[in-house]
């Protein structure tokens, strides 16, 4: 016998529901991280020239769970993107790590947001601008005792050209991109692009989303002009991180997807 199912405003008021989250839990066994993976969010980005920018990033949005609670609010995270209106900077990262942690009732957790990032660039000869994408992550975590700590990650895409490859040829040598991945510790206002422009520096050559011809020849020659291996990449990089007093621990990837082999060189520091 089918019971009629009551679906009236009353009886399906909030009020009226059972919050099973927030039932008791008699294992005695609390969950270091609990939460939501992988939603995708529409977000705006506040560069270094002040200027916003629109991209899409895929969040990673959890908290710990003290040992007597069933369950953490889920819809909680969503409401917490939802609510956002203001482009994201490190500062607004850390106002939404704070906010997470209030919102969900408990002293840790932890932020992780994926983006794509675009700079406009300059050809070096041309002076034709177009843009280059990078993928930019930040992490982000509060301690029980409220304490801070983000983590800005950036993937920059690089030319290097190997230097044995220079010393033994007549005429020629074997160049390759490469990807100089930079995770760093914040400890002051740093700007995504100041990482890049750090990275970008120590290359062969920098990448660039259109060259005309004379930018072809000049960036061509440029690497030619200053070959590194996978090893000088990290090393040089990591000299400048040394030197950056707005981060603190970092690590620093290299890998060359090699021209003329069918594996990639790969090297990796972790500093300060």
């Amino acid at each position: 016998m089918n019971l009629p199912v009551d679906f009236s405003p009353q009886h399906l008021h909030p009020s009226t529901m059972e919050d099973v989250q927030n039932l008791p839990d008699v294992r005695a066994i609390a969950i270091d991280r609990v939460g939501i993976k992988g939603i995708r969010h529409p977000i705006k980005i506040q560069d270094k020239a002040g200027d916003v920018q629109h991209s899409i990033a895929n969040f990673n949005m959890l908290v710990a769970l003290p040992h007597d609670v069933k369950g953490t609010h889920m819809s909680r995270f969503v409401e917490i993107l939802n609510e956002n209106e203001q482009a994201f900077s490190l500062a607004a990262f850390s106002e939404m790590l704070s906010h997470m942690a209030q919102k969900l009732e408990t002293n840790t957790g932890r932020i992780e947001m994926q983006f794509p990032y675009f700079v406009n660039k300059t050809a070096p000869v041309s002076g034709v601008k177009s843009l280059m994408d990078y993928e930019v992550s930040l992490l982000g975590e509060i301690s029980i005792d409220h304490i801070k700590s983000i983590t800005l990650k950036v993937l920059v895409p690089v030319t290097s050209l190997c230097p044995c490859s220079k010393k033994i040829s007549n005429y020629g040598a074997h160049n390759q991109r490469s990807h100089v991945t930079v995770s760093a510790k914040v400890l002051g206002d740093i700007h995504i692009e100041d990482i890049i422009n750090l990275v970008e520096s120590q290359a062969s050559a920098q990448l660039y989303g259109l060259l005309k011809r004379p930018d072809e020849k000049y960036v061509t020659e440029h690497a030619y002009d200053n070959p590194k291996f996978v090893e000088d990449m990290v090393r040089d990089v990591a000299a400048k991180l040394n030197a950056e007093s707005r981060v603190g621990a970092y690590t620093v990837e290299c890998e060359n997807f090699e021209s003329i082999h069918n594996h990639s060189a790969f090297a990796v520091i972790a500093g300060k």
